[in-house]
């Protein structure tokens, strides 16, 4: 037995009942699952901590393999800030939004497709796995638009923040090509404009127009935080959206949760049928939203 195939310490402390328990458990979710998308918006610390890199790579294979359709849409926030410091750049954002002017965007470009998107792909492929990376370029697969935000202090002004694109439409068919032959679609949330011009999209408003047009099972979206948190730091595992529109108004949701939680509302009233916004510094915590019944996150729903 080689040393790959050697149980880690952790599974041979598990009794071969749990095991198999644990296994039973999984068994109706893989049943009502088959077939059906789960669009997972991949960010955060699992995408630098190398423990839980392979974690969720190995979660997106077993997915697959057992009937799932995953679709991974990544971020690269903690990547391109390197890369900008670097070059002697300081991030700006406005609303939660990267301000991205043309040479923020070729640093974004070759963070995303050239360097993240390739590493997720190969985690993946090193996990048992057929990845294929794509940018919203590929295939047409993302068109987008130019992007301005209202101003707080004056709604009728509009903020100008450069090339950050919002999404004008999606066509899956390039997607469901890949799914269909076996292979697990790895995207980098880049569009291109009417004449050709890139857009830098944020990766949460990607994923949830994506899941949205898949008719997707669900959309998974990881983050830093437990998930949904009130004013106390609780938090708030099952949302509806007006109980989100009372957490925008009093500014419990703020700067970067604000395009996460407003693409999974969408989501949810466009017909995906669950949202959740997952730790995804919990070890294999895909496995655990999706398999079991121990959530590890917030639940968006739209009634």
């Amino acid at each position: 037995m080689s040393a790959e195939q050697q149980p880690t310490a952790t599974s041979s402390a598990v009794a071969p009942s749990l095991k198999a328990a644990i296994l039973a458990e999984a068994m109706p979710y893989i049943r009502r699952f088959h077939g059906k998308f789960v669009v997972v918006k991949y960010g955060g610390n699992a995408m630098t901590d190398e423990h839980l890199k392979r974690s969720f790579a190995r979660d997106v294979v077993l997915l697959k393999l057992v009937g799932l359709e995953p679709v991974v849409v990544h971020g690269g926030g903690p990547q391109i800030e390197q890369l900008l410091a670097r070059v002697g750049k300081k991030g700006e954002f406005v609303q939660g939004m990267r301000v991205t002017d043309p040479e923020t965007m070729d640093i974004v470009e070759m963070v995303l497709a050239g360097q993240v998107n390739k590493e997720i792909v190969e985690l993946i492929n090193h996990a048992g796995g057929r990845a294929v990376g794509l940018t919203g370029q590929d295939g047409g697969l993302i068109r987008a638009r130019r992007m301005s935000i209202a101003s707080k202090d004056r709604p009728d002004e509009r903020i100008d923040i450069g090339q950050v694109g919002e999404v004008e439409r999606i066509d899956p068919g390039i997607i469901r090509t890949l799914t269909a032959n076996g292979f697990i679609p790895v995207i980098a949330p880049i569009g291109s404009g009417e004449e050709g011009e890139t857009y830098n999209i944020n990766a949460d408003v990607v994923a949830g127009k994506v899941a949205e047009v898949l008719g997707a099972e669900k959309l998974v979206l990881l983050t830093n935080t437990p998930g949904v948190l009130d004013r106390s730091g609780q938090l708030l595992t099952g949302l509806s959206a007006r109980q989100i529109d009372a957490l925008f108004a009093d500014g419990t949701i703020s700067g970067g949760m604000l395009p996460k939680i407003a693409s999974a509302l969408d989501a949810a009233r466009a017909g995906v049928h669950s949202v959740h916004i997952v730790d995804g510094r919990v070890d294999h915590c895909l496995l655990l939203e999706i398999m079991t019944d121990h959530g590890v996150g917030t639940m968006i729903r739209s009634d």
